[in-house]
């Protein structure tokens, strides 16, 4: 079994060298541990060999861990699908949104942004296809909408739109769709020249994410490892946003 330090220290080398390899400066890329379903204690041991960003799948998860580490200087990132009801709890903790694939949750986090005093930060969630049954699982806007809806969060008191987000489809090639997404990202980008973030990679496919310019890297199992199985109670109250990164 390596240890924490050995697997992030393994991890940022391949970041390096995938951001070297597509002619970017690896200081371009952010790492973000997706600690979902992990205790508190793995975030701490991460938070001290100097890891800040941290993200969840579930609201409930993330108020507790981040209840339980307020002493940290970390980076809350929310990753999962997002109930509206569940929009002011996040924003109360500061979470980027790396999710919002609809107007009225964009809404919803907007008021709760202005209630709390500070702009939530937010990314479209695209849904760059896959197999039948599989969209519903992962959300995310249709590319055709995402410039409205771009145009609609900028334009929505108390949210800053930061980029984009996507998750590679499953059983195809990743390169192709996030050329796709890049592409998706300079039109915004020409409209909303503040929307300069791609949430985009994961574990097993961090280096095509870097190549198309993924600046915030999801990763969590070559961090922590194999995720430990859920209860069947933790399983009939996790969200569909389970199916997110990794």
């Amino acid at each position: 079994m390596t240890s924490p330090a050995d697997r992030l220290q393994a991890l940022r080398a391949r970041i390096d060298a995938a951001a070297r390899a597509a002619g970017r400066d690896p200081a371009t890329v952010t790492l973000l541990a997706v600690s979902k379903t992990w205790p508190a204690a793995a975030v701490r041991e991460l938070a001290a060999l100097g890891q800040a960003d941290f993200g969840e799948n579930r609201a409930q998860e993330l108020a507790g861990k981040a209840a339980e580490l307020a002493g940290l200087p970390l980076r809350w990132h929310f990753v999962g699908q997002l109930q509206r009801n569940k929009a002011a709890a996040v924003a109360r903790l500061g979470a980027v949104v790396h999710s919002v694939d609809r107007l009225s949750l964009a809404r919803a986090l907007g008021r709760a942004g202005v209630a709390a005093g500070r702009p939530v930060e937010v990314f479209l969630q695209v849904d760059l296809g896959g197999p039948e049954g599989e969209l519903a699982e992962r959300g995310g806007a249709d590319p055709a909408e995402v410039p409205a809806l771009a145009d609609a969060v900028a334009a929505t008191e108390g949210l800053v739109l930061r980029g984009l987000m996507a998750v590679a489809p499953r059983g195809a090639a990743p390169g192709p769709a996030f050329a796709r997404l890049a592409g998706l990202a300079e039109r915004v980008r020409a409209d909303h020249p503040g929307a300069v973030d791609l949430s985009a990679g994961m574990s097993a496919d961090l280096e095509e994410a870097v190549a198309a310019g993924s600046t915030l890297l999801r990763v969590g199992t070559a961090l922590f490892g194999a995720r430990p199985l859920p209860s069947p109670e933790d399983e009939s109250h996790q969200s569909h946003g389970s199916q997110q990164p990794g």
